[in-house]
């Protein structure tokens, strides 16, 4: 986002004129004066009127969204769904699957529990495993693997059911005795006591009548125990299993991640304060068999970094359509017409991945991926453009402004003037085409994800002038890193795109790896080993960590830091200006000129200078393959080749006194290889070298190009 606003004062001007947000004012933007009311201005931030590229929460931006929607409703894509979500209590918000997957883990260490589910007319207990103990609460099934052997084990004058493959683990020092082996499937329909049956919650929810062994195909007995136990409402593999198998769900936390009444002794507590608390009282009442702290990866919230807990919640989500168990090439037109999830991985087969195995993992995520979680319990943010009717359910999206204008019949007068933000677009009614009563806009404001993948429509004038668009769409190049832009902003482009357009919305996609400290850590602001852009320009300089980033393949991690600059310097950035001062002091002694070219070159200039013109073309045919890293590895290359072997092998040339044809052949070859050098160099290291252009070429050649 940028504005080419001359005068920041201005943009301080434009925000204090937010105190009175409908008092009409007056801007100076650099095209001229800007009028209106401090909010529509606002509005505008990002439009090309007002000089600048765009702002997510500009009028244009929000609009094309709302475009968007309806048309994915006009398909059928979008409804209101319940299910379990990532939720982070600190946000108050759930997290679509794309913001947690890979960069959205974090290695943590939590207290697992290893508890006893006593059978029922039976001898013996179930024993289960669990790092969230939290969750217990609202148990009411556990999943066993029809074709695991499992075992009924006597310790310790207890009998306990477990996986074979798992006694080592469950009973470390042993002691056992097998009584008797089974398969999974022997065990279905067992019946068994809750750790909290007791609770006025799970009973109010039949939790204790629904308790048995149910089969799933998904148990391992590589961790654990090889019993799952199962909470439909705090997991979404357990949901999809309380469904198949008609089990009662119970949700027991709030949007803060609070225990609701009816808990017990729980109720009122925060989730992450009970995992001693749950141990502890099942202790006392002898279901805990043992406790263990365990180091796992844990997703946690990308805002704050909170823990997530997983959560039932209605929330508002773009269908993708069936998973087909079948090749893509074997898909017929008529199923990838019903399933945008096909659709999008035609346009993405439509781009030229950097590297090439960016195609693989984006095809692989939307072949995978559930359905697109839209919607954000949030106050502010893109309003999502869905009027919901509170007495019989129905639903519409509404296109446009001016759809909304010509169906509103409450409220217009209130929002108009306003840019379609809470609260005054929540001021509008329209009539259910249902029941005829009034349906008010959903709460929920838009995933974030919404606005950024609109930009190659809302950008380019998308919605009121598609000659200009056509110009301009699709883009020749983006770039981002690859660990989670597969799933985020590239899919959501890929999406947006395909949903309006049926195509990609840019042709080369180059996805890059991760910027590490010198060890190969993460950086992190609590490690300490976080190297902020502002201090690394100061120490290092610009050109040099543009440099670092060029000299790495764009799917390797960068490795950054001061040792390294200092590395770089050493090997690449003195060598240069060494190369430069040498030329510039013996050229001046010599009042040395570029027309001063001499007849014959000696076999040491004819050879730097194929040197050269290889250079040349080596680099222009990588740059225009977008490949940065084989372009700076060659001019390192010769750097290093006209340092060391040209200038060391024809330093007596320039150190002689007689100005003679082999010393003007001398001059004028390393003239042409560092003015060149300078040319290739500049859209890597624009800083130094346009220093170096001024102080060599501009000084010999005062008619070259400033």
């Amino acid at each position: 986002m940028w504005m080419d606003w001359d005068d920041p004062d201005e943009l301080r001007k434009l925000a204090d004129a937010l105190e009175e947000p409908m008092k009409e004012t007056v801007f100076k933007s650099a095209r001229g004066p800007v009028r209106g009311t401090a909010e529509e201005i606002v509005g505008r931030l990002g439009s090309p009127e007002m000089g600048g590229s765009y702002f997510t929460m500009s009028d244009e931006n929000n609009y094309c969204i709302w475009m968007l929607l309806k048309k994915c409703h006009e398909r059928g894509w979008i409804y209101k769904g319940e299910d379990v979500m990532p939720w982070c209590p600190r946000c108050g918000t759930a997290l679509s699957e794309h913001e947690i997957v890979t960069e959205g883990y974090k290695e943590l260490t939590h207290l697992s529990l290893y508890v006893e589910f006593p059978l029922r007319n039976r001898e013996g207990s179930l024993l289960i495993w669990t790092t969230t103990p939290w969750t217990l609460t609202s148990n009411v099934a556990v999943a066993v693997h029809p074709d695991l052997t499992y075992v009924k084990v006597r310790f310790n004058d207890k009998v306990y059911y477990v996986a074979k493959g798992a006694l080592q683990r469950v009973f470390p020092k042993g002691g056992y005795e097998i009584l008797e082996e089974l398969k999974g499937r022997d065990m279905e329909g067992w019946s068994y006591e809750g750790p909290y049956d007791h609770l006025e919650a799970p009973k109010k929810a039949g939790a204790p009548e629904a308790h048995r062994v149910i089969l799933w195909k998904e148990v391992v007995e590589t961790e654990g125990t090889g019993l799952v136990h199962i909470a439909p409402g705090c997991g979404r593999e357990d949901l999809q299993l309380g469904r198949e198998y008609g089990l009662p769900i119970i949700a027991p936390l709030d949007e803060m991640g609070v225990f609701l009444k009816g808990f017990g002794w729980l109720s009122g507590m925060h989730v992450y304060d009970t995992a001693e608390p749950i141990a502890e009282d099942l202790k006392k009442r002898g279901l805990l068999f043992r406790s263990e702290w365990y180091t796992h990866r844990y997703p946690v919230c990308w805002r704050c970094g909170s823990e997530l807990v997983f959560r039932l919640v209605e929330e508002w989500f773009i269908r993708m359509g069936e998973k087909l168990n079948k090749p893509f090439e074997e898909l017929t037109p008529e199923e990838k017409e019903r399933n945008l999830r096909y659709q999008i991985m035609e346009s993405a087969m439509q781009v030229r991945w950097i590297p090439e195995f960016g195609l693989a993992r984006e095809l692989d995520w939307l072949r995978n991926m559930e359905d697109w979680m839209i919607s954000k319990k949030r106050y502010w943010g893109l309003a999502l453009p869905i009027w919901e009717c509170p007495k019989c359910g129905w639903f519409t999206v509404i296109g446009s402004k001016e759809e909304l204008r010509e169906k509103a019949v409450e409220g217009w007068e209130i929002f108009e003037g306003h840019s379609p933000h809470r609260p005054y677009i929540d001021a509008v009614k329209i009539r259910c085409e249902r029941c005829g009563a009034l349906a008010s806009r959903i709460p929920d404001v838009g995933n974030p994800w919404l606005d950024a993948g609109i930009v190659a429509f809302s950008t380019l004038q998308y919605r009121h002038n598609r000659e200009y668009w056509r110009r301009w769409f699709p883009a020749d190049f983006i770039t981002e890193c690859f660990i989670g832009q597969f799933r985020n902003w590239f899919y959501a482009m890929l999406a947006m795109s395909t949903i309006l357009e049926r195509t990609t919305p840019f042709k080369v996609c180059l996805g890059h790896g991760l910027v590490l400290d010198e060890q190969g850590r993460e950086m992190h602001k609590s490690w300490g080993n976080v190297i902020w852009f502002d201090e690394a320009v100061e120490r290092m300089g610009a050109d040099v960590m543009r440099w670092i980033y060029c000299r790495t393949k764009p799917e390797d991690d960068v490795r950054f830091g001061y040792g390294i600059a200092e590395e770089v310097k050493r090997r690449f950035f003195i060598p240069l200006l060494n190369l430069h001062n040498f030329f510039s002091i013996y050229a001046n002694l010599d009042k040395w000129t570029p027309d001063q070219r001499a007849e014959r070159l000696s076999l040491l200039d004819r050879w730097i200078l194929s040197r050269l013109n290889r250079l040349v073309k080596v680099v222009t045919q990588a740059l225009d393959d977008y490949d940065a890293y084989t372009a700076s590895r060659e001019i390192e290359r010769f750097v290093d080749e006209l340092s060391k072997w040209y200038v060391r092998r024809s330093r007596r040339r320039f150190w002689k006194s007689e100005a003679d044809e082999d010393k003007r052949a001398a001059y004028s070859t390393l003239y042409t290889c560092l003015k060149t050098l300078l040319l290739l160099l500049a859209p890597f290291t624009p800083f130094i070298t346009e220093a170096l252009y001024q102080r060599l070429v501009r000084r010999a050649e005062p008619d070259a190009p400033e």
